[in-house]
């Protein structure tokens, strides 16, 4: 199998999966797709815990928490100043 070949395939996995994701949230209630929500935040703010901590090689749960606070806040900085975004917050 050739390398375009090989990205023809990826690229029709990669729309079947985001159809068949499309296709589910439109069956979901508004209630449903909520929750949903929820459910997704949780479960990447347990992989930025988890990376954190990772990174800096520890098991204490309250310095993972801290660092993803900084990133978090490093990220709200950034975008308060309007680098890296692509909408310009209106003056207040």
């Amino acid at each position: 199998m050739t390398e375009a070949e090989k990205q023809q395939d990826l690229k029709k996995l990669q729309d079947a999966i985001y159809m068949d994701k499309v296709r589910r949230a439109r069956a979901m209630t508004p209630e449903e797709r909520l929750e949903e929500c929820f459910e997704l935040s949780d479960e990447m703010m347990k992989q930025m815990l988890a990376g954190a901590m990772w990174q800096l090689a520890t098991d204490d749960v309250d310095s993972g928490w801290n660092e993803v606070r900084k990133r978090l806040d490093r990220l709200d900085r950034v975008h308060d100043r309007d680098l890296y975004t692509s909408k310009r917050k209106d003056a207040v």
